[in-house]
């Protein structure tokens, strides 16, 4: 697990990589290694307390609405996958003062390239 969030988170700007908050289970065994490889600060949440991550709760209901809970993600269509993406990265978000996530990431681009 963390050398998979390690590939994919390395290659976001810095300012949109501050903090990962988790439920304390055994895949974020080694969050000290991804902290220190991030450059980023992990928290756990307490056992049953779904608002200690409410950003990743709402996320989470989003996805919902196009793949259901207990759907294989392995039979899964990766066109399909690519489109649901593409939508909940589209989708304003009142944490981001309602820019959409790819246009954070972008605007930190360009705020780091000049």
């Amino acid at each position: 697990m963390r050398k998979a969030l390690t590939e994919a988170l390395k290659y976001l700007p810095a300012e949109l990589r501050k903090t990962l908050t988790y439920d304390r289970g055994r895949e974020m065994s080694e969050h000290k290694i991804l902290e220190e490889d991030l450059g980023i600060d992990v928290y756990f949440c307490d056992p049953h307390s779904p608002w200690q991550k409410g950003t990743c709760e709402n996320m989470n209901g989003l996805i919902r609405q196009y793949l259901p809970k207990g759907i294989d993600l392995n039979q899964a269509d990766q066109h399909y996958l690519n489109q649901v993406a593409m939508s909940l990265n589209t989708r304003p978000r009142k944490a981001l003062d309602w820019l959409t996530p790819l246009g954070k990431v972008r605007i930190s681009g360009e705020i780091l390239l000049g």
